[in-house]
């Protein structure tokens, strides 16, 4: 391999979200990933920061050159310059847009179990999570499209939410089942927003479909988030963007963004962005390449190891969702268990709505040496707990 992905780095007072916890504590929950982003980036960061002046920034062509250029080579999607608006990231750009497109008291759609934060963005101005649970036949997920349709049509549902990939269930979704969406949604006049902010990080010979380019419905009535913030382990940056192809739409969502003060780049949100976009590519397939042997890794260790707990390398993400409903009712006490008895932290699948209660979601995304201590770790504190709950392995 040309880059390392093997050294560990230590990111302990670093002012790390995952990594300022207690000693002994190995955390495997927030996605993001421990390995430095790609030298191609931190190169032209490191220009910009010899430059020393860092007065206000504006998009410059070259954004959106990047942005165009590498979903319409990566990804079969011609996007319109007029299309793009910067942000801050794709959670403020949520959040933006659920209080500019919909009115307190509505219903905001998500198909559960999914991303937590998008309960946060709903929630906390004033509109109704309505959960549409997706359908899981022994660990393969696909949409309930009854349920879906049902409620859609309801009055006071006015925005879907759609997370395409699906975290963290891991799914890719198909073409004809975003275009059912699309066509379900139009229907009854419910604007999508899809999260595509994994969308690069998919299985070695594995495709993600853009929402907006499934169909003409699909672009018309959607409003897109996108970010190399997952891809490139860049999220600390503050850089997304979302992509509107309708023109009413877009004025909108313009006007929100900027009325929340979410549409402005920091110094090196732009540079990072367009060194990833431009000069990544490399960095990227041999990443994607070492998260599938990890995700490999992982399932194989659990199904030889930890017989209790089943899982399958999933299409998308480097995010694994352990199904620990043979051993436990509640993944939260097990989580908990896990971390006062081992110092392994997961997140616990109950804040993901649906069926969580009885998951587990395991960030994969380190060098193989943490990988095996966690999955050692692991090991040890579920049979603890099975001794503990007085359960036969």
């Amino acid at each position: 391999m040309q880059y390392d992905f093997d050294t560990p780095v230590n990111r302990k007072g670093s002012g790390s979200l995952k990594w300022d916890t207690a000693e002994g504590t190995l955390p495997m929950w927030v996605a993001d990933m421990d390995f430095r982003t790609a030298p191609e980036i931190l190169e032209a960061m490191r220009k910009r920061l010899e430059h020393g002046v860092f007065g206000y920034s504006v998009v410059p062509e070259e954004w959106y050159r990047a942005i165009q250029g590498w979903w319409e080579r990566r990804h079969g999607f011609h996007m319109e310059k007029e299309w793009l608006v910067f942000c801050t990231g794709v959670v403020p750009a949520l959040s933006s847009l659920v209080r500019k497109m919909t009115t307190v008291g509505e219903n905001v759609l998500v198909q559960t179990p999914v991303y937590d934060i998008f309960f946060h963005s709903i929630i906390n101005n004033g509109r109704h999570v309505l959960e549409s649970p997706l359908r899981d036949e022994n660990g393969v997920y696909s949409v309930d499209f009854v349920d879906l349709e049902e409620k859609l049509a309801r009055p006071q549902t006015t925005m879907m939410i759609l997370c395409n990939p699906h975290n963290p269930v891991g799914k890719i979704w198909d073409r004809p089942t975003l275009e059912r969406i699309g066509h379900l949604a139009a229907k009854h006049h419910v604007l999508v927003v899809s999260d595509e902010i994994h969308c690069d990080l998919t299985e070695p010979g594995k495709e993600y479909i853009p929402f907006a380019s499934a169909s003409e419905e699909c672009r018309e009535n959607s409003v897109t988030c996108i970010a190399p913030t997952k891809t490139f382990n860049l999220a600390g940056l503050q850089t997304a963007a979302v992509c509107v192809p309708n023109e009413t739409l877009r004025h909108k969502a313009q006007r929100g963004l900027n009325t929340d003060e979410v549409a402005e780049p920091n110094a090196f949100a732009i540079t990072a962005a367009v060194a990833a976009f431009t000069r990544g590519e490399a960095w990227l397939e041999e990443l994607r390449q070492y998260l599938s042997e990890n995700k490999k890794t992982t399932v194989d260790f659990l199904r030889r190891n930890v017989p209790g707990v089943k899982a399958g390398v999933p299409e998308a993400t480097y995010l694994l969702w352990l199904d620990c409903g043979d051993i436990c009712e509640d993944s939260g006490a097990l989580q908990e268990f896990l971390r006062k008895e081992t110092g392994l932290y997961l997140s616990d699948g109950a804040r993901y709505g649906g069926t969580g209660k009885r998951f587990l979601r395991w960030n994969a995304a380190c060098p193989r040496c943490l990988l095996q201590d966690g999955l050692e770790r692991f090991r040890k504190g579920v049979e603890a707990w099975l001794r503990d709950t007085g359960q036969k392995r």
